[in-house]
């Protein structure tokens, strides 16, 4: 059986409670979760990618029963792109709200 990996990308700026939510319980369905911080600078990030990425390392240290299933790494390639060189086949997404899951939704389509 292959291995399982799932990516879960995002700006992360700042982490929140939500998004370790995600990724540690992402981390306990899958054999390995890649966290993906996006460079993104669009949106005007309030860290640097570099912040970014050791925050959520950090972060990712702390859970000590996933820690070794979780990798991150940045991004700045098309999602397809980053997922395919991961090795992913899954990739793992949040919703906060009805909009969201519609927007999701309609990305899931393409």
């Amino acid at each position: 059986m292959s291995e399982r990996v799932a990516i879960y990308p995002g700006t992360f700026d700042p982490a929140t409670n939500g998004h370790l939510d995600i990724i540690h319980r992402g981390a306990l369905v899958v054999d390995k979760l890649v966290v993906g911080v996006a460079v993104n600078a669009g949106k005007g990030p309030l860290f640097s990618l570099e912040e970014r990425v050791a925050i959520m390392k950090a972060e990712v240290a702390a859970m000590a029963d996933v820690a070794a299933r979780i990798e991150v790494r940045p991004f700045e390639t098309l999602l397809m792109k980053f997922a395919h060189d991961a090795g992913a086949k899954i990739i793992l997404r949040g919703l906060r709200a009805v909009s969201d899951f519609e927007y999701e939704f309609q990305m899931a389509g393409m």
